[in-house]
C-alpha cells in the first residue's frame, strides 16, 4: 500500500466546496493508500468525530496547522486578497511539518491537493527525493469578457484587472513555474485549465475534475404526461451565474408551458424587475435559499437543470443533478463542460449573450416538445454517476500514483 503525504488546507466532513472536496478525496483514497494529511485546524472537531466511524479511518493520519480566526474570516470572504499573504505563510509552515513527517514515516509521494487555485502551489515541491503531485488545479486563463455587459463599472474593472493578473501569473509567477517543473504530474480540474497548463507550462496534464459524484438509487420518474415543463435554476444570484441569460432565454422561447424555478441566495430584486420587463414574471417561481434536501427533491421532480454559469470550477450542483437523474442544459465550459456529455444533457459553446439566448431558447423549446429524449437522458444519468463517482476518481488518482512510483523504481 502506497503512503501519500497530502497537503489539504481546507478539509472537513459534511461540507461542500473546498473542505468537502478534500475530505471526499481523502476518504476515498484511504481505501487504497495510507494517508498523512496536513490541514488547517478549523474543522478538527468534525474530523475527529467522524474518523473513528470509518473502516478506512486507520489509514488517515491528520496533522493540524491552525490559523487565527481573523485569517479564517479572510479565507471565507472570497475575493479578500489579503488572505494570500497568510496562506503563503501557512504553506511554508506546512512544508516544515511535512519534512518532519517524512523523517518519521515512509512516504512514497507528496501531493499538493487543495486549495485548487494555481496561484499558491505551496512548498512541497521543494522536498527532495519524493515525487511531487499537484492538483487538480483550476488554471483558467480568463473570465469571458463578452458576458460583462450590464454589470456595474466597479465589478467590470475588477474582472478585467483579475484577467490581466491571472495571465501575468500564469506566464511569469516564479514559484508556480518551479512547482509545475518539479511535479511528476500536474492534474487539471477542467479542460479550460488543461489548455492553459499546456499553453503556459508546456505540460500535458491529465484531466480529473476536482469533485466527484455520489452514486444514488432514485427511481426515474416518467414526466412525459406533465403539462408544465419545470426548469430548475440553482445558484448564487451574482453575475457569474448569469441568471439574466436564463430569464431572457425563457422570454425568447415564448412557451407557455415553461415554469422556471429559481433557487439561491442573493439580491433578487433586479432579476425580478427584469422578469417583469420581459413579461415572464408569472412563469418564474422564486424559492430563495432552501435546504439541501429540498434542492434534491426539486431535482427529482423537475424536467431540466438550466445552468447558465460561465465561471466555475466543477460545480457540485451539476453532479447533484446527475445523481438525481436530471438532464442538464449548460455552456460547454469549466467543469460542467467536462461532466455533461451528449447522453445526459446539451451544451452550447461560449459566444456572447445574444447568441446564447437564441440558442438556449431554441433548445428549451425542442426539449419541451421531445419529452422522450429527456426521459432517455434521465435513464443514462445512472451510468454517468458511476463514471464520475468519487470511487472512480480515487482509482484514477491511485493509478497515477502507481505509474509515478513504477517509473521512479525503474530509474534506479
Amino acid at each position: 500500500m502506497l503512503s501519500i503525504l497530502i497537503n489539504a488546507y481546507a478539509c472537513s466532513p459534511e461540507m461542500g466546496s473546498e473542505p468537502g472536496m478534500a475530505w471526499n478525496w481523502c476518504v476515498n483514497l484511504a481505501q487504497h493508500c495510507e494517508l498523512h494529511i496536513i490541514t488547517e485546524g478549523e474543522f478538527r472537531d468534525k474530523i475527529e468525530t467522524v474518523l473513528p466511524t470509518l473502516p478506512q479511518g486507520k489509514n488517515m493520519h491528520f496533522y493540524y496547522n491552525p490559523v487565527s480566526e481573523k485569517i479564517r474570516k479572510m479565507c471565507w470572504n472570497q475575493g479578500d486578497w489579503r488572505f494570500y499573504k497568510y496562506y503563503k505563510e501557512w504553506q511554508w509552515k506546512t512544508y516544515v511539518i511535512a519534512k518532519e513527517i517524512i523523517q518519521q514515516h515512509h512516504i512514497d509521494i507528496v501531493h499538493q491537493l487543495n486549495m485548487i487555485g494555481f496561484r499558491e502551489p505551496g512548498y512541497l515541491w521543494k522536498i527532495e527525493n519524493r515525487p511531487f503531485v499537484w492538483g487538480p488545479i483550476d488554471a483558467k486563463e480568463s473570465f469571458p469578457t463578452p458576458f460583462l455587459k450590464g454589470i456595474n463599472l466597479k465589478t467590470k474593472l475588477f474582472i478585467l484587472l483579475k484577467n490581466a493578473i491571472t495571465k501575468y501569473q500564469l506566464r511569469y509567477a516564479k514559484r508556480v513555474h518551479l512547482a509545475a517543473k518539479r511535479a511528476q504530474s500536474v492534474i487539471s480540474a477542467s479542460s479550460n485549465s488543461q489548455q492553459a497548463i499546456k499553453k503556459y507550462f508546456h505540460i500535458d496534464s491529465p484531466l480529473i475534475n476536482e469533485t466527484g459524484c455520489y452514486i444514488q438509487k432514485h427511481p426515474i420518474i416518467n414526466k412525459s404526461e406533465k403539462k408544465s415543463f419545470d426548469i430548475l435554476w440553482v445558484g448564487k444570484l451574482d453575475f457569474r451565474k448569469q441568471l439574466n441569460l436564463a430569464l431572457c432565454s425563457i422570454a425568447k422561447a415564448k412557451n407557455i408551458h415553461f415554469k422556471l424555478h429559481i433557487v439561491g441566495s442573493g439580491n433578487k430584486s433586479s432579476y425580478q424587475i427584469l422578469a417583469k420587463k420581459l413579461g415572464i414574471e408569472n412563469q418564474c417561481v422564486w424559492h430563495g435559499s432552501i435546504s439541501h434536501q429540498q434542492v434534491q427533491e426539486f431535482m427529482q421532480k423537475s424536467d431540466l437543470l438550466f445552468f447558465t454559469s460561465i465561471a466555475e470550477g466543477t460545480p457540485h450542483v451539476i453532479l447533484e443533478a446527475i445523481g438525481n437523474n436530471l438532464p442538464i442544459l449548460c455552456f460547454d465550459t469549466c467543469g460542467q463542460g467536462d461532466c455533461v456529455n451528449e447522453n445526459i444533457g446539451i451544451k452550447i459553446p461560449l459566444s456572447n449573450p445574444q447568441q446564447s439566448i437564441q440558442k438556449f431558447a431554441s433548445i428549451l423549446n425542442n426539449l419541451e416538445r421531445n419529452r422522450k429524449l429527456l426521459q432517455c437522458m434521465s435513464e443514462k444519468c445512472q451510468q454517468r454517476q458511476i463514471e464520475l463517482s468519487w470511487e472512480n476518481k480515487a482509482l484514477q488518482m491511485v493509478k497515477l500514483y502507481n505509474n509515478i512510483t513504477n517509473r521512479r523504481q525503474s530509474n534506479f
